[in-house]
C-alpha cells in the first residue's frame, strides 16, 4: 500500500528530528513536503523524478520533498524503504545547504555528473 501524504509527512517529521540542530542553521523555511510529483524535465515523462531539492530564493532557504515523486518511484515498497529514501533525500539536501552556506559546490558537481551519465545511458537504450 502506498502511504498517504499525511503518513509521509509524519515520517518526515520523525526523520528530521534525527539530524543535528546545527544542520537547520540558516534554513529559514525548514523542511517542507509538497504533494505533487516533480518529473525531471530532461527525461521522458515517468522515467526520472526529483525527490527533493534545496531552495534558496527570495523566501529564504528551505528543503522541499515531493510526495508524488516518492509515490511514483517507490510505489508499493514497504515502510522501511520509504523511510530510508526520505532519510537519504533529506541528508542529500542538507549537504547542498551546508555546502552553499560554506561557499562550496562539490555535491552540485556530483549531481550534474550523475545526470549527465544517466542521460547518456538513457540515450543508449
Amino acid at each position: 500500500m502506498i502511504p498517504t501524504y499525511e503518513q509521509m509527512g509524519d515520517w518526515l517529521e520523525e526523520i528530521a528530528q534525527d539530524f543535528p540542530e546545527a544542520f537547520f542553521e540558516e534554513l529559514d523555511g525548514g523542511i517542507q513536503l509538497e504533494e505533487a510529483a516533480l518529473p525531471d524535465p530532461d527525461f521522458p515523462p515517468g522515467e526520472m523524478y526529483i525527490m527533493g531539492e534545496y531552495v534558496h530564493d527570495m523566501l529564504g532557504r528551505y528543503i522541499l520533498l515531493y510526495y508524488g515523486s516518492f509515490a511514483a518511484l517507490l510505489g508499493e515498497e514497504d515502510e522501511e524503504a520509504w523511510k530510508d529514501e526520505i532519510f537519504a533525500t533529506v541528508a542529500h539536501e542538507f549537504t547542498h545547504h551546508m555546502e552553499e552556506t560554506a561557499g562550496l559546490h562539490a555535491l552540485d558537481d556530483k549531481d550534474l555528473e550523475f545526470l549527465k551519465q544517466a542521460l547518456e545511458e538513457y540515450g543508449e537504450e
